[in-house]
Protein backbone atom coordinates (compact mmCIF):
# COMPACT_ATOMS: atom_id res chain seq x y z
CA UNK A 1 0.00 0.00 0.00
CA UNK A 2 1.13 3.40 -0.98
CA UNK A 3 0.47 6.82 -0.19
CA UNK A 4 -1.01 8.98 -2.55
CA UNK A 5 0.94 12.50 -3.50
CA UNK A 6 2.56 12.14 0.13
CA UNK A 7 -0.73 11.92 2.20
CA UNK A 8 -0.37 9.40 5.40
CA UNK A 9 -1.82 5.64 4.23
CA UNK A 10 -5.23 6.10 5.50
CA UNK A 11 -5.84 4.14 9.16
CA UNK A 12 -8.60 1.80 7.36
CA UNK A 13 -6.24 0.72 4.47
CA UNK A 14 -3.64 -0.17 7.32
CA UNK A 15 -5.86 -2.36 9.79
CA UNK A 16 -6.61 -4.31 6.51
CA UNK A 17 -3.37 -4.48 5.24
CA UNK A 18 -2.17 -5.40 9.19
CA UNK A 19 -4.78 -7.81 9.59
CA UNK A 20 -4.08 -9.61 5.72
CA UNK A 21 -0.27 -10.08 7.23
CA UNK A 22 -1.03 -11.74 10.62
CA UNK A 23 -3.74 -14.09 8.54
CA UNK A 24 -0.33 -14.47 6.31
CA UNK A 25 0.91 -16.30 9.05
CA UNK A 26 0.49 -19.95 9.04
CA UNK A 27 0.61 -22.31 12.33
CA UNK A 28 4.45 -23.93 12.03
CA UNK A 29 2.44 -27.90 13.32
CA UNK A 30 -0.32 -27.12 10.02
CA UNK A 31 0.73 -25.43 6.70
CA UNK A 32 -1.96 -23.45 4.77
CA UNK A 33 -3.98 -23.40 8.08
CA UNK A 34 -3.45 -19.36 9.43
CA UNK A 35 -3.41 -18.63 12.54
CA UNK A 36 -6.08 -16.26 12.21
CA UNK A 37 -8.33 -19.56 11.68
CA UNK A 38 -6.86 -21.67 14.16
CA UNK A 39 -8.63 -19.12 16.20
CA UNK A 40 -5.12 -17.67 17.81
CA UNK A 41 -5.75 -13.62 16.82
CA UNK A 42 -7.24 -12.11 20.10
CA UNK A 43 -7.15 -8.75 18.83
CA UNK A 44 -5.06 -5.47 17.03
CA UNK A 45 -4.61 -2.09 17.25
CA UNK A 46 -3.06 0.72 15.53
CA UNK A 47 -1.98 3.78 17.40
CA UNK A 48 -1.74 7.32 16.05
CA UNK A 49 2.11 6.85 15.67
CA UNK A 50 2.01 3.59 13.58
CA UNK A 51 2.51 1.47 16.31
CA UNK A 52 0.52 -2.10 16.14
CA UNK A 53 -0.54 -3.94 19.35
CA UNK A 54 -0.87 -7.69 18.70
CA UNK A 55 -2.76 -9.73 21.53
CA UNK A 56 -2.61 -13.73 20.46
CA UNK A 57 -4.29 -16.46 22.29
CA UNK A 58 -1.48 -19.79 22.75
CA UNK A 59 -3.68 -22.82 22.16
CA UNK A 60 -1.39 -23.74 25.63
CA UNK A 61 0.68 -21.60 27.19
CA UNK A 62 3.55 -23.88 27.01
CA UNK A 63 3.51 -24.26 23.29
CA UNK A 64 6.94 -24.35 22.05
CA UNK A 65 6.35 -21.89 18.82
CA UNK A 66 4.97 -19.48 20.60
CA UNK A 67 8.70 -17.55 19.57
CA UNK A 68 8.20 -18.41 15.97
CA UNK A 69 4.52 -17.67 15.82
CA UNK A 70 4.89 -14.12 17.20
CA UNK A 71 8.47 -13.53 15.55
CA UNK A 72 6.59 -14.16 12.50
CA UNK A 73 3.57 -11.66 13.28
CA UNK A 74 6.03 -8.84 13.40
CA UNK A 75 8.01 -9.27 10.50
CA UNK A 76 4.83 -9.75 8.30
CA UNK A 77 3.20 -6.21 9.93
CA UNK A 78 6.56 -4.28 9.66
CA UNK A 79 6.43 -4.50 5.74
CA UNK A 80 2.96 -2.75 5.81
CA UNK A 81 2.80 1.04 5.27
CA UNK A 82 2.32 3.32 7.82
CA UNK A 83 3.47 0.77 10.57
CA UNK A 84 6.68 1.88 12.64
CA UNK A 85 6.64 -1.35 15.19
CA UNK A 86 5.04 -3.74 16.51
CA UNK A 87 4.40 -5.21 19.70
CA UNK A 88 3.06 -8.73 20.10
CA UNK A 89 1.72 -10.11 23.21
CA UNK A 90 0.44 -13.38 24.25
CA UNK A 91 -2.88 -13.09 26.50
CA UNK A 92 -3.59 -15.07 29.27
CA UNK A 93 -7.07 -14.55 28.35
CA UNK A 94 -9.97 -15.48 27.31
CA UNK A 95 -8.42 -19.17 27.25
CA UNK A 96 -8.22 -20.63 23.68
CA UNK A 97 -10.78 -23.44 22.69
CA UNK A 98 -11.07 -25.74 19.37
CA UNK A 99 -14.23 -23.02 19.04
CA UNK A 100 -12.35 -20.78 18.28
CA UNK A 101 -11.48 -22.40 14.94
CA UNK A 102 -12.63 -21.69 11.38
CA UNK A 103 -14.68 -23.97 9.58
CA UNK A 104 -12.15 -23.86 7.05
CA UNK A 105 -9.30 -25.12 9.72
CA UNK A 106 -11.30 -27.83 10.95
CA UNK A 107 -11.48 -29.19 7.24
CA UNK A 108 -7.99 -28.42 6.15
CA UNK A 109 -7.03 -30.59 9.37
CA UNK A 110 -9.07 -33.42 8.51
CA UNK A 111 -8.72 -33.58 4.62
CA UNK A 112 -4.69 -32.39 4.93
CA UNK A 113 -3.44 -33.57 8.10
CA UNK A 114 -5.76 -36.38 9.52
CA UNK A 115 -6.41 -34.68 12.39
CA UNK A 116 -10.21 -33.90 14.45
CA UNK A 117 -11.27 -31.12 16.49
CA UNK A 118 -13.17 -32.23 19.34
CA UNK A 119 -16.16 -29.54 19.65
CA UNK A 120 -17.82 -29.56 23.42
CA UNK A 121 -17.76 -33.53 24.76
CA UNK A 122 -18.91 -35.29 21.70
CA UNK A 123 -16.69 -37.62 20.29
CA UNK A 124 -14.65 -36.42 17.14
CA UNK A 125 -15.59 -37.52 13.92
CA UNK A 126 -12.71 -39.82 12.11
CA UNK A 127 -11.50 -37.67 8.89
CA UNK A 128 -10.92 -40.85 7.11
CA UNK A 129 -14.38 -42.41 7.18
CA UNK A 130 -16.59 -40.24 9.43
CA UNK A 131 -17.38 -42.43 12.49
CA UNK A 132 -17.34 -41.46 15.80
CA UNK A 133 -13.59 -42.32 17.62
CA UNK A 134 -12.82 -43.25 20.89
CA UNK A 135 -10.22 -41.94 23.17
CA UNK A 136 -7.28 -44.00 23.25
CA UNK A 137 -5.04 -41.16 24.85
CA UNK A 138 -5.42 -37.73 26.38
CA UNK A 139 -2.01 -37.40 25.78
CA UNK A 140 -1.33 -36.75 22.23
CA UNK A 141 1.74 -35.45 20.66
CA UNK A 142 0.92 -32.23 22.48
CA UNK A 143 -0.63 -30.70 25.30
CA UNK A 144 -3.64 -29.61 23.36
CA UNK A 145 -3.65 -33.15 21.44
CA UNK A 146 -5.29 -36.69 22.15
CA UNK A 147 -5.13 -39.66 20.26
CA UNK A 148 -8.15 -41.64 18.97
CA UNK A 149 -9.04 -44.61 17.44
CA UNK A 150 -11.86 -44.43 15.03
CA UNK A 151 -14.85 -47.10 16.22
CA UNK A 152 -15.12 -48.23 11.86
CA UNK A 153 -11.72 -48.39 10.12
CA UNK A 154 -9.36 -48.42 13.46
CA UNK A 155 -7.49 -45.53 12.15
CA UNK A 156 -5.41 -44.00 14.68
CA UNK A 157 -5.81 -40.01 14.78
CA UNK A 158 -4.80 -37.26 16.32
CA UNK A 159 -7.71 -34.68 17.92
CA UNK A 160 -6.92 -30.87 18.93
CA UNK A 161 -8.91 -30.51 22.12
CA UNK A 162 -8.51 -28.12 24.96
Amino acid sequence: MTAVDGAAPHLADTEAEVLRAIASIDDPEYPGVSIVELGLLESFAIDADGHVHVGLIPTFSGCPALALIASDVEHAIRTTDGVRDVTVSWLRSPVWTPERMSESARATLADSFTVAVQIGTRAPRCPLCGADTNEVSMFGPSRCRSVHRCSSCAETVEVVRT
